[in-house]
């Protein structure tokens, strides 16, 4: 049995927003055995001092593209797999390395890289998958250009989605996503940037395509994502069932009222329009992808505040690609630009666990936990950007097992 005790430091508590004094922590076997305000009496435990320091959870990123090894994503389906597979495995214990602990892939990633996270293959976060995301032609997963009629890479782990027309194959794609081992289902409801031929106005799927799928994921005790960046794009899919609404930059007020009411979850990713605008056109990202990264980017902020005013609960998003994974982390100060930091880690934990379906066992630390967990040399309630200095995260744990450990012995 291999058995942790954590004591002598704060302890931030995600659900009361406060930092607390006085905590300790009890890990056995990879779970939160105990929290207690009292000291813990466990001999077998190697006791690990604090001085100081902030206990807290291991972070929770609702929206990331693992196999998104390139910007360019039509030359990222053409790589063989097993090449896609590897750049990955670096890509994700990159994540891990930042403190995130779990991470919902929303396109992309197979069962095949969950159970090699599982069974110890890789050094990364725990991964909730979608498979790969539905779309129709000439919509947010077909990367062709307008002149190029070839079939497109479905097969290849680098494709991150999958072409559907229609309510049979709709019904048909979403059935095979969640026989190959789906958590969710994710369909492409918008016009989007990394995609070419569609522009941001666009409306993807009938309402009758968007239902079929939703009934498909309801019947078999999970929700449909969408990929929704305009106030009507959005509106439609919350009246058709879709519980999480990724990205949401120019939602207006009375659309995230019904958002709400309806018990959706919102997924802003503020730091991909970050990072594109600072290194995409670089890596690949084609012109007409470029010019409509202004567009969402500055609805972003703008966005928080309405989904705040409204109540509705918003998850933690990166959704960067390739060579802009290692912006993940800037989500936290761009937030801050408009909510406070306690809020912001409340979605990095308890709201982004909430929407991996994984609520009491991520995203917290209490007793049956997972033991993911952050030692932070800092305060991330009044400096969120500790979170984002990766020298200030002194120790990273997942399961129960140290990936980092830089504590004094």
């Amino acid at each position: 049995m291999t058995a942790y005790l954590f004591t002598g430091g704060q302890f931030l508590d995600v659900k009361t927003k406060k930092m607390v004094e006085g905590v300790e922590v009890l890990i056995e076997d990879g779970i939160v055995r105990d929290v207690s305000n009292k000291p813990i009496t466990a001999s077998s435990a190697q006791r690990i001092d604090l001085r100081g320091k902030t206990l807290m959870p291991g972070l929770v990123d609702a929206h990331v593209h693992v196999v998104a090894t390139l910007v360019d994503l039509a030359a990222n389906a053409e790589l063989p797999s097993s090449l896609v597979a590897l750049r990955t495995s670096k890509i994700m214990n990159g994540m891990l390395m930042r403190g995130f602990t779990t991470v919902r892939d929303l396109a992309g990633a197979d069962l095949g890289l969950k159970l090699a996270v599982e069974e110890g293959l890789i050094d990364g976060p725990r991964l909730v998958i979608c498979g790969k995301a539905l779309g129709q032609t000439g919509g947010h997963t077909d990367y062709r250009t307008r002149f190029d009629n070839r079939p497109l890479h479905e097969a290849s782990l680098g494709a991150l989605g999958r072409i559907c027309n229609g309510i049979d194959e709709v019904r048909r794609g979403a059935r095979e996503e969640i026989r190959n081992g789906a958590d969710f289902i994710k369909i492409m409801a918008n016009g989007g940037v990394a995609s070419p031929t569609d522009p941001i106005h666009v409306l993807q799927y009938s309402r009758e395509e968007i239902i079929a799928i939703v009934e498909e994921a309801n019947n078999v005790g999970t929700y449909v994502s969408a990929h929704v960046y305009t106030d009507a794009a959005i509106r439609r899919a919350v009246e058709c069932g879709v519980h999480s609404l990724e990205h949401c930059n120019l939602i207006e007020k009375e659309t995230a009222e019904l958002a709400a009411k309806s018990g959706a979850i919102a997924c802003p990713t503020l730091a991909a329009y970050e990072g594109l605008a600072m290194e995409g056109e670089a890596f690949g990202l084609k012109p007409d992808s470029v010019a409509k990264i202004e567009t969402v980017r500055v609805g972003g902020l703008r966005s928080l505040e309405i989904l705040r005013d409204a109540g509705v609960p918003m998850a933690y998003g990166s959704d960067l690609l390739g060579q802009l994974h290692h912006y993940q982390s800037i989500e936290f100060s761009t937030r801050n630009k408009v909510l406070p930091a306690a809020d912001i880690i409340q979605s990095a934990t308890l709201i982004s666990a909430k929407l991996c379906r994984l609520e009491g066992q991520i995203g917290e630390l209490s007793p049956g936990a997972f033991a993911d967990l952050l030692v932070v040399d800092g305060n991330p309630l009044d400096d969120i950007s500790v979170l984002e200095q990766h020298d200030k995260l002194t120790a990273i744990m997942k399961g129960g097992r140290f990936y980092k450990n830089e504590l004094a012995a």
